[in-house]
């Protein structure tokens, strides 16, 4: 079975509705799929898990990579929209990452296949100074760490799944939908509720 994650953390933009809108659309386009939320907000449904470190911001998606947190995921942050079927992504099997649309070098989290050893690497590395890390990469947050570990590694969703994973803003969207897309990342303004997604 699929699960599908994401990641709500109280004092930001985010609001349990929006877990709820990300839920939904998995529904409607994974059927089965098993979806989990990491939050410290009351969100309604079954497979929420509490966030336990209270890292600041972006930093509590880090969690996600807790080997309190089971099995392989398709993690998605809450400022995306699904528009197609996700069989393709939730078959993937290997540890998949979006490269980042305004640097072709790096490596952007908005969607990530997320098998558990490649979660357990992390962790490890992460645990081990998480205050020291979140000063190293205070400016590029969870994916320039994450670029320590995988830039040469991780597969990358728009080579292997061409056209399927898009950027609202890069891909231009808001004029015409690419044929092909079935993952929309808003990665900042606006979100996609902001334009009726």
């Amino acid at each position: 079975m699929t699960i599908v994650a994401c990641v709500l953390r109280s004092g930001g933009d985010f609001r349990p509705e929006h877990v709820d809108r990300l839920r939904m659309q998995v529904a409607a386009h994974l059927p089965g799929a098993e979806f989990r939320c990491l939050t410290d907000m009351p969100v309604s449904g079954s497979g929420v898990l509490p966030l336990r470190c209270g890292w600041p911001g972006w930093w509590s998606k880090m969690e996600i990579f807790s080997p309190d947190v089971s099995g392989d995921l398709l993690m998605m942050d809450l400022d995306s929209a699904i528009v197609g079927d996700l069989g393709d992504m939730a078959g993937i099997g290997r540890l998949a990452i979006m490269r980042d649309v305004y640097r072709p070098a790096g490596l952007q989290s908005s969607v990530m296949f997320l098998p558990k050893a490649a979660r357990g690497e992390v962790w490890g590395k992460w645990i081990s100074n998480p205050g020291a890390w979140m000063r190293r990469f205070r400016r590029g947050g969870d994916q320039a760490f994450l670029e320590t570990l995988w830039l040469d590694r991780a597969a990358r969703w728009q080579d292997v799944l061409p056209g399927q994973v898009v950027s609202f803003k890069a891909d231009r969207c808001a004029e015409q939908l690419p044929q092909d897309a079935r993952f929309v990342a808003f990665h900042g303004r606006p979100r996609p509720w902001d334009v009726g997604w």
